[in-house]
């Protein structure tokens, strides 16, 4: 995602994967000789970490496309060193359900390009630039606590003038992108499991916010939370769907998002951290993703960690 795209994204600490009966259905294709070998983590920068150490560039090991803005303690790396998981990691920042089957740029190969029929574990966090969060928050930030917004007084107004909510209509759209995904995903690599991250939380699960760190009115914050939660709610679905897991990061996170003090949340204010990168997870984010997302993989034979896992 861009900075603005961040400003919506939902999202909490507890994890879910989609149902007992979703989860041992998708471990059931799993054979044994597979598990916990090759890792490919896929998605935007929510996933690739911008700003958090360090940086990966051409000249790095591993590589990175320097465009990517990806990290190597990124919440697939943190998750694949504790967890003794060979991580490929195609994860870029600003990418698309789209980038996942074409190049995203000079340089970037389609990320899907990671995944072969050996893989046998593949995570993907993808959405949010599909939905157009960087152009919704632009078009949401309010001058004031009360607005108004360049789109008049209320955003929320004017997303759902006519009668239509039409951020509603595109977070249907988007389902159905990120349903292709996982067919194609499944196509290459018929035995890998595979997660569906969901995002974490940007604003408060309730309450007003904290205009102006989140510079978005009272009165559209209720809205956005909405979306947040709808599009978590697709990937959730579309997860279910295709047989695989879904991990939800809303939950985990809710008492750490970006209205929190700096040594408690994981997603960074519009004003970050000096080692932040604005409205994204902070280190301490992907840290705690990691965690969620351990949690999730620990229960798959043969994967162990040698650390505790925690969301607290």
């Amino acid at each position: 995602m861009t900075v603005a795209v961040a400003l919506i994204a939902g999202g909490t600490v507890v994890f879910a994967v989609g149902g007992g009966a979703e989860a041992a259905s998708a471990a059931g294709r799993v054979p044994k000789s597979l598990v916990s070998k090759s890792y490919v983590a896929l998605g935007d920068s929510f996933t690739s970490g911008p700003a958090v150490p360090a940086q990966l560039g051409p000249n790095t090991n591993p590589s990175a496309p320097k465009a990517c803005l990806r990290s190597s303690d990124n919440y697939p790396s943190l998750a694949a060193r504790a967890l003794g998981l060979v991580l490929t990691d195609a994860s870029c920042g600003g990418a698309t359900s789209e980038d996942l089957t074409r190049s995203q740029g000079p340089g970037i190969p389609a990320q899907l390009s990671a995944i072969s029929s050996s893989t046998s574990l593949v995570s993907m966090g993808i959405g949010g630039n599909d939905l157009g969060f960087s152009t919704i928050a632009a078009n949401c930030v309010a001058a004031t606590p009360w607005g108004p917004t360049r789109m008049g007084w209320s955003c929320r107004s004017h997303y759902t003038a006519g009668g239509t909510d039409r951020l509603a209509v595109n977070v249907h759209e988007v389902g159905s992108k990120v349903s292709a995904v996982l067919k194609e995903i499944r196509a290459r690599s018929p035995h890998a499991r595979v997660f569906v991250v969901g995002y974490p939380d940007i604003v408060p699960p309730i309450g007003s916010g904290c205009w102006p760190r989140l510079p978005f009115s009272a009165h559209d914050l209720g809205y956005l939370r909405g979306v947040e939660e709808d599009l978590n709610a697709t990937l959730a679905e579309d997860a279910t769907a295709a047989g695989d897991v879904y991990v939800d990061m809303a939950s985990p996170s809710a008492s750490h998002n970006a209205c929190t003090s700096e040594d408690t949340r994981w997603v960074e204010s519009i004003v970050p951290s000096p080692a932040g990168y604005p409205l994204h997870p902070s280190a301490a984010g992907m840290a705690g993703m990691a965690l969620v997302l351990e949690g999730v993989l620990r229960p798959v034979e043969g994967i162990r960690s040698n650390r505790t896992v925690s969301t607290r």
